[in-house]
């Protein structure tokens, strides 16, 4: 048997090291992208990238201010005022939880093909979160150091268990009379446990909703099947939500901040309904589509083969729907896709949107914390998830016994971070898309045993870079700038708090 001895040959390029700033670099579509830890970029085609290595972009040059300005040209490189870019990136660190989720039960009305929650039968009220608990739970979120925290209500369906989302909300505020935060209430819901009195206090009381809706009534009813009724999902969801968006409207708030958030779980059912999906938001009023791909958890790993897809697949999916969302803002319609927006305000403005699956270290354990119905304390939702599959891996307490220092310092917890900075991790640290992404490590957990993953080919691996590439080559080929303004109208942030510290 003969082995034969290769040689890996890289193309040869001549490299003015002196005359240039810190970059990374990677190909997206035809052109060239540069990148660095203050999220400064630049595109360039292959020729002019050539002529950068080679130091030969001085004054003169069209791109040379761009470049110098951006950090990439040694000429005037301002190291202070680089370093100023990255610490308000990063200014998260330390900051502490901001995200609260609170299971209030894993009862559930319904039985979806992906649910990746642990769900219960409606008769099971073992699994409701008591309201001693939830009291426990929310002193103990209110230690968090960030002046800013969101009280998210998760299940099962979390409106099952009324009293005790009630009374999180309730107590909360009164707990804030001395804390001083911002306050944020979020309730996740199917809208088919809905009843006029619950719509109507939600409203009264600033709770924000969010629901489910995968696209038109034969996609969405396969997927989110109601048990014990033969009543439809989607009737119910889309009746509830012209309810809430139509009280809103009653109160005088403005609808572009006051609606309905949905979210639409990307299955095989959906991939060949795109344009009806986006048609259907927009018909629908709401103004953000969140294109979410499959959690390797719960049902979907038993379903997989009837739901799922490759990443690749996904991601055909995702850049034909995007094309479309941009089609229509060109139209003057008013939608974007979420998770381009915030990736976009990694790409596209001085700060960092912190959202904690996108950031590093990820904000598992912390930039969120996890409550669940029996007092568990996870780093994050997913942890949860992972426990309710059989496995207590990132169980990091109990609210009987477990401070919050001690949650926030746990081991598995001190794990997380490391297995997601991405500064000291090989390939992802020359990556050219580190300064946008983030790693999960739970995923990684799940898909390959470690918290470390198969990096660069496991599936969120290739997700972020695959939805930071597409964006760029939308950037790239934009010749009168029309898309390069409609990503920046999905930067803008208007807070819709009525309150500051001590409100709502």
């Amino acid at each position: 048997m003969t082995v034969r001895s290769t040689t890996l040959r890289l193309p040869s390029r001549t490299v003015n090291v002196e005359a240039l700033g810190p970059f990374r670099w990677g190909k997206v579509g035809n052109n060239v992208v540069l990148t660095n830890d203050a999220g400064e970029w630049s595109i360039l085609p292959p020729d002019e990238f050539d002529t950068f290595l080679k130091g030969g972009i001085d004054e003169g040059h069209a791109r040379f201010d761009e470049l110098r300005e951006r950090g990439f040209l040694r000429a005037d490189l301002d190291l202070e005022e680089l370093a100023r870019k990255i610490r308000r990136k990063r200014r998260y660190l330390g900051a502490g939880p901001h995200l609260a989720v609170i299971i209030t039960t894993l009862r559930c009305n319904q039985s979806c093909i992906y649910c990746h929650a642990s769900r219960t039968d409606m008769h099971r009220t073992d699994t409701d979160m008591s309201l001693e608990t939830a009291r426990m739970a929310v002193d103990h979120a209110m230690k968090t150091p960030s002046q800013y925290l969101c009280f998210e209500y998760q299940g099962g369906e979390p409106t099952v268990n009324w009293d005790v989302l009630k009374f999180c909300v309730e107590y909360s505020r009164e707990r804030n009379k001395q804390e001083r935060k911002t306050l944020d209430h979020s309730v996740v819901t199917n809208m088919t446990y809905m009843n006029e009195e619950r719509a109507n206090w939600l409203v009264d009381n600033n709770v924000l909703i969010c629901t489910s809706l995968d696209g038109p009534e034969s996609v969405h009813n396969a997927n989110r099947p109601w048990t014990g009724k033969k009543a439809a999902a989607y009737e119910s969801v889309v009746g509830w939500m012209k309810y809430f968006n139509q009280r809103y409207i009653d109160r005088g708030l403005d609808p572009e901040l006051w609606h309905v958030d949905a979210l639409m779980t990307t299955t095989r059912r959906s991939m060949d309904n795109w344009r009806e999906i986006v048609d259907l938001y927009v018909d629908m009023g709401i103004r953000n589509l969140h294109l979410r791909p499959l959690n390797p958890f719960g049902f979907a790993t038993r379903t997989w083969r009837a739901v799922g897809y490759s990443m690749e697949e996904w991601l055909a999916f995702y850049a034909r729907t995007l094309d479309y969302i941009i089609e229509l803002n060109k139209q003057g319609v008013q939608i974007m896709e979420g998770t381009a927006a915030t990736f976009l305000k990694k790409m596209l403005t001085p700060d960092d949107p912190n959202f904690v699956d996108i950031r590093t270290p990820v904000g598992s354990g912390t930039g969120q914390i996890c409550y669940g119905f029996d007092g568990s304390i996870f780093p994050s939702d997913e942890g949860r998830m992972v426990h309710g599959m059989g496995d207590p891996i990132f169980k990091i307490g109990h609210l009987r016994d477990t401070s919050f220092e001690e949650a926030m310092t746990h081991p598995t917890v001190r794990a997380i971070a490391a297995a997601s900075y991405l500064d000291t991790l090989p390939r992802c640290a020359s990556c050219w898309n580190a300064p946008y992404c983030g790693i999960r490590p739970l995923h990684n957990y799940m898909q390959s045993g470690d918290l470390f993953g198969q990096r660069p080919n496991d599936p969120k691996c290739e997700q972020h870079m695959g939805i930071v590439g597409i964006l760029f080559d939308r950037l790239a080929n934009d010749p009168d700038g029309a898309v390069a303004s409609i990503f920046r109208r999905w930067t803008v942030d208007r807070p819709r708090l009525l309150d500051a510290p001590g409100g709502s």
